[in-house]
C-alpha cells in the first residue's frame, strides 16, 4: 500500500493527499512549500490562520491550483455571515473558490439556514464541497446519511477510539470522507510521563494509527516547525501498521485517557486542559438530550 498515492474524498470526489496540513500551529511557508513539492495537497486554513501559512497557498495556488485541495473552516453560526467569512478568507488566499467549506463544530444538525447558506457559495463557485466536523460522535451518523456533506471531520487517535463503534460502521459504499484529526493528542501520546511505562511513539506513529484504518481518508498534522513535518510526512513512508504496533498504541493511548485534568495543569498542557472542559461539557449535553 502507497500512502503517497491520492484517494478521493469519499463523494466529493476531490484528489487528495493521506496526510493534511492544518494553518493553525506555526509551521513556516518554506517548509509548506516543501510539502507541497512532495506532494501534499490538503491544506487546512482552519481555526489560527497563519498569514506564512495562507502565503504558501497563495504561492502554490498561482502555480498550479488543480492541483490543490484547500480546506476553508468556518464557525459562524448566522447564514448571513456564511458567505462573506469565506469571502474574506478566499481574498487572503488569493484564490477564487475553497475545494471544502468545513462548517466547524456542529454537535447538532446545523439549521437548515445554515446548510442553505454553504449550499449558495457551492452553487456560486465559490466552493466545491461543503464537509462537517463535530465533537459528538452519535451525531456523526446523521451526517454519513445526508449527500449534502461531502465529508465529514471526526476526532480519532489511539486515546479516541470511540469512532470505531460510532462513526465507521455507518460508513457505506457510497460515503462521505473522512478526515481524522487530533492524531496525537494535541501531543500527549508523545510524552513518556504519561504512558504507565510503554516505549515512547515517534509522531509519525501517531498519524499511521489513523491512517491504518481504510475508513480514514486523511490524517491532519498540525507541524509547529519543518522537523516535526519531516516526522509528519514520515508516516507516509512507513506505512501501516502491523498488529503488534496497533496493540502497543493501544496501550500507550489507554494510559494517556487515563490522564486527569490535574495531570494536564501540571503537564502545562492547555490543549489537553481545553480537551477535558470540551469533554465535560458534551457529556452535560448528552445527559440534556436524554
Amino acid at each position: 500500500m502507497d500512502w503517497w498515492q491520492k484517494r478521493p474524498l469519499g463523494r466529493t470526489g476531490i484528489s487528495v493527499s493521506r496526510l493534511g496540513l492544518g494553518s493553525s500551529y506555526g509551521v513556516a511557508g518554506r517548509d509548506v512549500d516543501r510539502a507541497i513539492e512532495r506532494g501534499i495537497n490538503y491544506l487546512y486554513w482552519g481555526s489560527r490562520r497563519r498569514d506564512d501559512f495562507g502565503k504558501a497557498i497563495a504561492r502554490a495556488a498561482k502555480r498550479d491550483r488543480a492541483k490543490l485541495c484547500v480546506v476553508v473552516q468556518s464557525y459562524s453560526r448566522s447564514a448571513l455571515a456564511l458567505g462573506p467569512s469565506l469571502d474574506l478568507a478566499l481574498r487572503r488566499l488569493s484564490i477564487d473558490y475553497a475545494d471544502v467549506l468545513l462548517l466547524g463544530w456542529w454537535n447538532a444538525p446545523p439549521p437548515r439556514r445554515i446548510l442553505d447558506a454553504a449550499q449558495r457559495t457551492v452553487e456560486a463557485g465559490k466552493a466545491r464541497a461543503v464537509m462537517i466536523s463535530c465533537h459528538h460522535r452519535p451525531t456523526f451518523a446523521t451526517y454519513i446519511a445526508d449527500p449534502s456533506y461531502g465529508a465529514i471531520m471526526v476526532r480519532y487517535n489511539a486515546a479516541h477510539r470511540g469512532a470505531e463503534q460510532e462513526v465507521f460502521p455507518h460508513l457505506q459504499t457510497t460515503r462521505p470522507g473522512v478526515v481524522a484529526y487530533t492524531a496525537t493528542r494535541w501531543g500527549t501520546l508523545l510524552d513518556p510521563a504519561l504512558l504507565g511505562g510503554e516505549p515512547v511513539p515517534r509522531g509519525s506513529d501517531c498519524y499511521r494509527f489513523a491512517l491504518s484504518r481504510p475508513e480514514v481518508d486523511v490524517v491532519i498534522a498540525g507541524p509547529k516547525n519543518g522537523a516535526e513535518l519531516d516526522e509528519a510526512l514520515a508516516a507516509l513512508d512507513r506505512g501501516p501498521l502491523d498488529t503488534d504496533e496497533r496493540a502497543w498504541l493501544e496501550r500507550c493511548g489507554n494510559a494517556v485517557r487515563a490522564m486527569t485534568t490535574s495531570d494536564a495543569v501540571k503537564r502545562r498542557n492547555p490543549a489537553a486542559l481545553w480537551e477535558r472542559v470540551v469533554g465535560a461539557a458534551q457529556r452535560a449535553t448528552a445527559r440534556f438530550r436524554a
